[in-house]
This record gives structure tokens, sequence and C-alpha cells, in this order.
């Protein structure tokens, strides 16, 4: 696995403030990580249930966006359908999350995804159905169109 950081082919505020970085995403598989900080932890002082599924849910996300042409402008990302999530051991240090893509049609995504320690044991596993989407609907009869990353500036 990647310890090379790459950029997140989306921007997604929430993503960005718990910390989570993008190792890699292709061929149907991702991989992410965290180095757990104090604003991740429960009260045991271990992390969150809440970081875990977020780590569980981009990874599968990820994977399912990573069979996608990355040259077509009008991309689909994914939406979860359903998820469910099976903690294993409390989670310390830092964290590693693998996604794999198992099956997709022209509109679903069906995915699992680890999460693992730095001593590489698990600590939770999650399966989850993913819809791919162009835009969402807006109450109003519009669509709202996915929030891209920036280009880089050269």
């Amino acid at each position: 696995m990647s310890k090379q950081r790459i950029p997140f082919p989306i921007r997604i505020p929430f993503v960005e403030q718990m910390g989570l970085e993008l190792h890699s995403a292709a061929g149907g598989k991702a991989e992410l990580r965290v180095d757990l900080a104090e604003a991740h932890l429960n009260s045991w002082e271990v992390a969150h249930g809440g970081v875990l599924m977020t780590m569980l849910d981009v990874a599968m996300a990820q994977a399912a966006r990573s069979v996608q042409s990355h040259a077509s402008p009008d991309k689909a990302g994914v939406a979860t359908i359903e998820m469910k999530t099976s903690f294993v051991r409390p989670a310390e240090g830092e964290l590693r999350a693998v996604g794999t893509l198992l099956h997709r049609t022209s509109t679903l995504a069906f995915c699992e995804a680890s999460v693992f320690d730095d001593g590489g044991h698990l600590c939770a596993h999650a399966t989850g159905t993913f819809k791919y989407l162009r835009a969402l609907p807006t109450p109003k009869g519009g669509v709202k169109l996915q929030r891209g990353v920036p280009a880089a500036k050269e």
C-alpha cells in the first residue's frame, strides 16, 4: 500500500476537516489514512465510531468511483444508499481504511471496506451500496452538481 498521499478527485469539506488522506484509488480499490488526534477520540480515548464509519464510507465510495474514466468531465459521483458496519476492536494510532468494489451495475456499486490500526489489526469492517449520480435534484426542480476540486495552478 502506498505511503504517498494523492489528492481526492472531488472536494469534501467534512473529509478535509477530519484530516483523511487518500493514498490510492484505482481499479476498484482505494486506501485512505488518518493519524488520530484528540478531536477523533471518544470518552475511552480511542477512535470515535463516527470516525471509523466515515473512513469506511469514504474508502468504499472512492473504490466505486475509481473505475470511472478520469477523462470524462461529467463523471458521476456516488451517494451512499446503505451501509452495515461491524466494530471489531478499539482503534488507536494511525488508521488505514481499504475499500474494494465487489460488483457494479450501471447505477449501483456494491463495496466492502476494512479499517486497520498501525499494528495491522482489524478494527472495523463494513459493506455498502452506492448509487452513481451525475447530479442531485433540488426542491425547485433544478439540479445540484457535485463540487469539484479546484484545478492546480501552473
